[in-house]
């Protein structure tokens, strides 16, 4: 049996809003954010979105790198929460790991300015706690009956904080991370494009834990969007493509345990998100009568 959980529910759309409230909050309180600063990130969309939503709810302002990498509607929203983008271009509207070291880099040059916080998601361990309450609630609404826990890995934190926290229920509970196919760097694979949003940014994320992960399922870009799709006919679950990433590795794992199995896995953000680009577009155009 699959499970998913719907993280699409959160406000803006994504499970990002988790982390993005705990590492805003957490710098408040240690002083490393203080009224009147301006905080910092690299982001493909929908961590900026979380944290320009907790940046206006708390009244700083916020300074976004991102990319045409990514879907217009998440720059949009990103922008509609009040965060100041700057976009650095991409090679062919991919993901590779040049573009994620750009932004970075752009970043990096932004918060050198002054009264400026840098939250660094790939660096940031603050991420990994805002995932804690996800696990616990994983843990209580399956009543403890996870055999495995399946998600995509971009930052790791959220793989990591989840983990970290059912394995403190049950420590045999098996944790699967997914990466793309056409860049199976955790694997011990190249570096190469792909087009799952917010996942696989080409090399290792350094808060990646191996010790953590049990397996690690490579899902190609084309069967992510093809899952996403289905998901949205047959199940009225509208989410993006790491969300059909994560649901393929899911159902390869159930298969192989055996249905008497409990998987469960995320519904990362919203199809909302996606919806100007080829994961739905075409099917848009498919539907008019020529």
């Amino acid at each position: 049996m699959v499970l998913v959980k719907l993280e699409f529910q959160n406000p803006t759309g994504s499970l990002k809003d988790r982390m993005a409230l705990a590492v805003i909050s957490r710098a408040e309180a240690d002083g490393r954010l203080r009224p009147g600063d301006t905080v910092v990130e690299y982001t493909g969309g929908s961590t900026g979105a979380s944290l320009a939503l907790v940046c206006a709810a708390k009244g700083y302002p916020i300074r976004i790198v991102s990319s045409d990498a990514f879907s217009p509607e998440k720059l949009d929203q990103m922008a509609a929460l009040g965060a100041e983008l700057t976009l650095v271009p991409s090679e062919g509207g991919r993901t590779t790991k040049q573009l994620i070291r750009n932004m970075v880099e752009a970043a990096r040059r932004l918060s050198a300015e002054p009264h400026t916080y840098w939250t660094d998601q790939l660096q940031n361990l603050d991420s990994i706690a805002g995932y804690h309450g996800l696990g616990e609630e994983i843990e209580r609404q399956t009543e403890g009956r996870v055999d495995a826990f399946v998600h995509s890995v971009g930052t790791g934190a959220s793989l990591r904080g989840v983990a970290t926290a059912l394995r403190q229920h049950r420590p045999g509970v098996r944790i699967a991370a997914v990466e793309p196919a056409e860049s199976p760097v955790l694997s011990g694979g190249a570096a190469g494009p792909h087009k799952i949003e917010g996942v696989g940014i080409g090399y290792v994320p350094p808060l990646w834990d191996a010790a953590l992960v049990d397996e690690i399922v490579a899902v190609a870009t084309d069967d992510a969007k093809a899952m996403a799709r289905r998901l949205a006919r047959e199940e009225g679950l509208f989410a993006g493509t790491s969300s059909g990433a994560n649901v393929v590795a899911a159902i390869r794992i159930g298969e192989r345990l055996g249905p008497n199995a409990t998987v469960v896995t995320l519904m990362a953000d919203s199809g909302l998100k996606y919806l100007s680009t080829d994961v739905y577009r075409s099917e848009r155009a498919g539907a008019i009568p020529k």
